[in-house]
């Protein structure tokens, strides 16, 4: 297999990687030893993006409890 374990670039680029790799395994046309190695490179793949994944909720929450305030529709005056 030509790809190495190394992370990729971005989120974007390890999806497209993982897409790609999917429908070669999903063909049914690779060799088992070919096979084998593509589900390698999947998990890498998969275990990278699930920990952007991770640290972008994560980023996310810092900044929900940070900034954003509760929206209050009916109220009149600027009181929380």
């Amino acid at each position: 297999m030509a790809k190495t374990s190394a992370h990729p670039p971005s989120f974007e680029t390890a999806m497209q990687e993982l897409e790609a790799i999917v429908g070669r395994m999903e063909s049914g046309e690779l060799p088992l030893a070919e096979s084998l190695a593509a589900y390698k490179r999947g998990a890498e793949l998969l275990q990278y993006c699930q920990a952007v994944l991770k640290d972008a909720r994560q980023q996310v929450e810092v900044l929900e409890k940070g900034v954003l305030k509760a929206f209050d529709a009916g109220g009149e005056g600027d009181e929380p």
